[in-house]
């Protein structure tokens, strides 16, 4: 749908706008139409189509685990019931070789809807990028993000979400006189050195979250960001129209392995902070 727009700085604009709601500086609530409207709502704003799409995959995700669990037989199990075992068994394994046999009741269903919800979100990627939000402009809503983790307010909100567990289970474990402690006596145990061990573990732990997050989201972004620019091309004639075709078809095969990867090292982030979090010995 390339050709609906004046150029195409405009359409890959229009594309990586999310369905913005939030307060102008008059005071009053309000859709946002256009970047300027963004940018006068400022940080508090709402991407709907965010929030909607992420928590309509999660509820998707909720179901067909539901039928799996309710369909479960102990006899010849059917295909579906075969894959959410071997996921929940992967699962299983990677926690069992990072985090150990440690007692630990939400670590297993974290990291499980992690990698689920994660790879639902960046499934959304494979859908043509014209196909929902032209669908959505149909009934009148001017902007339409699919690809929740293109957005950093998400990827970021999961990581963030994950750092403050790790911070509770420092406390936790640890207590706060050790973990405090821990803070100014590594890398170097020497009371001179404390307030520059401070600084690099203050370091350390923004910087863990903050790369959570942005890898995901750069990832993503960037994989959307060539499905646009080919998307370009159909536009431009038949015969680059068909090279297009050919280069999103290449491409889409390509990025099913940065889709699986992406949430598979999110999920296993989680499980190495998490870990670090239960280990009371020194590094």
């Amino acid at each position: 749908m390339a050709g609906e727009y004046k150029d195409s700085s405009e359409y890959i604009q229009h594309h990586l706008t999310n369905l913005t709601y939030g307060q102008f500086e008059t005071g009053e609530w309000g859709w946002a139409h256009g970047p300027e409207d963004i940018a006068e709502m400022g940080f508090w704003a709402i991407h709907v189509d965010t929030m909607f799409w992420s928590i309509f995959l999660g509820i998707v995700f909720l179901i067909m685990f539901l039928m799996a669990s309710r369909k479960a037989t102990t006899g010849v199990p059917g295909g579906w019931q075969n894959f959410c075992e071997f996921v929940v068994e992967f699962v299983e394994d990677n926690i069992t070789q990072v985090f150990g046999t440690r007692p630990n009741p939400i670590i297993g269903p974290l990291s499980l809807t992690i990698l689920i919800w994660v790879f639902l979100m960046n499934m959304m990627d494979l859908v043509p990028v014209d196909l929902i939000p032209h669908a959505a402009a149909l009934v009148g809503i001017p902007y339409m993000k699919v690809v929740a983790t293109t957005d950093p307010n998400a990827t970021l909100g999961m990581s963030v979400s994950i750092f403050f567990l790790v911070l509770y289970y420092n406390f936790k474990i640890k207590g706060p006189v050790k973990f405090g402690a821990s803070l100014v006596t590594h890398p170097i145990p020497h009371w001179s050195m404390y307030w520059f061990n401070l600084i690099l573990e203050t370091v350390d732990m923004i910087a863990k979250p903050l790369s959570h997050g942005l890898r995901l989201f750069g990832n993503l972004y960037a994989g959307e960001m060539i499905f646009i620019l080919i998307a370009l091309l159909y536009s431009s004639g038949i015969l680059l129209g068909l090279f297009g075709g050919l280069l999103q078809w290449a491409w889409a095969v390509f990025h099913i392995l940065i889709i699986c990867l992406q949430a598979f090292v999110f999920m296993i982030l989680t499980i190495v902070y998490l870990t670090q979090a239960h280990d009371v010995d020194e590094h």
